[in-house]
């Protein structure tokens, strides 16, 4: 789960990392308001939204009256932000960060993530901050240096003073490096985070560390321990389709193909993605509806697919373990009836009473066809698809 920068923020403040004064809104009153409590003669309004590049894209903008920063906000709420990280809809803009400017020196780079091939949490430090990490890995990969937390023993001094060495600090904003990155990895244990990012960590004209802007990711299995965390999600900045799966406990992720997958189990998912692809075709989403499926759960899986009008055939592929395949095939058929589906469907059956479910859907009378085996429905899948779009 994602957090805006105005909560991740308010997070870095609880661990003692600075961060500039500022108010998020969702008006233009508001930003009006929240600039006259900040003082000052010149304001930041940052559009909040999950995607970075943000000032790119004209997300974040730096007036010098109250109007100003009064119509950024206006002009901002209510658009969607259409950046390099997002799709061609762009993100919603709903709220705005109003924030004091910062006088900054030099910019540096500073994340904490999980590294799945070590095992390890991993400090991320570089000396380019303000710019894509991706994009300073490939070009100058010796511009970052990566320090693995042993999570026995936790973030030590000396990792944080090699930090500060490489980074080429001295002074107060050495010190106060150690402050910023033992902050970040207790609130990164703490919080169950899968990401904690800040970009850029700016030195000011006073010799002190500044965290101008924050990026926050959690880890989703983890938010039943963090309440207060789970209710910070925005729906408004995922796929609403998404949204709606989670509901129901399924796991849908939106793809740009026409062939729509139902699927219960994510390996067999990616399979069956892999095969439809390989047959000349393209998924049209990740869907695994999960081991213990159930008719109304298909039910609701077919509504998800058929609410994307790009889709154009169906390919349902369920492995009966911990359930009966008659059973699975039974819930198919009533929930084609219940949604009124028109698409063509191609079902492969395995495991527990398969033959039976085969046997039910081909005496359904529906555009429900059966396939032998894996392949066969990827191929007849991607040929139905491609006969619709003739």
């Amino acid at each position: 789960m994602n957090l805006h920068e105005f909560q991740a923020k308010q997070l870095f403040t609880r661990y003692g990392i600075a961060t500039p004064r500022g108010q998020a809104v969702t008006s233009g009153s508001q930003a009006r308001q929240a600039a006259e409590q900040l003082g000052g003669e010149r304001w930041v309004v940052k559009a909040q939204v999950h995607t970075g590049g943000r000032g790119k894209a004209g997300g974040v903008k730096i007036v010098d009256t109250l109007d100003g920063v009064a119509d950024a906000t206006y002009d901002m709420l209510g658009q969607r932000l259409i950046t390099q990280q997002t799709t061609a809809q762009g993100l919603p803009i709903n709220q705005v960060l109003i924030e004091q400017p910062s006088d900054i020196q030099r910019e540096l780079y500073l994340a904490v993530l999980v590294d799945r091939v070590s095992q390890r949490v991993v400090f991320m430090v570089s000396v380019q901050g303000g710019m894509d990490i991706e994009e300073v890995a490939q070009e100058n990969p010796d511009a970052i240096l990566n320090l693995m937390v042993d999570p026995v023993v936790g973030l030590q001094p000396y990792q944080c003073r090699r930090a500060g060495f490489f980074l080429g600090l001295s002074g107060n904003a050495f010190k106060q490096l150690q402050t910023v990155m033992q902050g970040l990895y207790r609130l990164f244990t703490e919080n169950d985070a899968s990401l904690v990012e800040i970009n850029p960590l700016v030195v000011t004209g006073q010799d002190e560390l500044l965290a101008v802007d924050a990026k926050l990711n959690l880890d989703d299995n983890a938010l039943f321990r963090h309440a207060e965390l789970a209710a910070m999600f925005d729906p408004a900045q995922e796929d609403e389709t998404e949204v709606v799966a989670q509901q129901y406990g399924l796991n849908y992720i939106s793809l740009d193909g026409e062939v729509a997958c139902m699927v219960n189990g994510a390996g067999l998912a990616m399979a069956t993605m892999d095969l439809i692809q390989k047959e000349g075709g393209q998924p049209a989403n990740f869907l695994d509806v999960g081991g213990g499926t159930t008719a109304d759960r298909v039910a609701e899986a077919f509504k998800l697919i058929l609410s994307d009008h790009k889709v154009k055939s169906i390919l349902v592929n369920i492995f009966g373990g911990i359930v009966r395949c008659d059973l699975i095939a039974e819930g198919i058929i009533q929930a084609a009836k219940d949604v009124g589906l028109s698409l063509p469907v191609i079902v492969r059956l395995e495991g527990t009473n398969a033959q039976l479910g085969r046997e039910l859907l081909a005496n359904s009378g529906m555009t429900i066809q059966v396939a032998q085996d894996l392949t066969d429905a990827a191929r007849q899948s991607v040929s139905a698809a491609q006969e619709a779009v003739v």
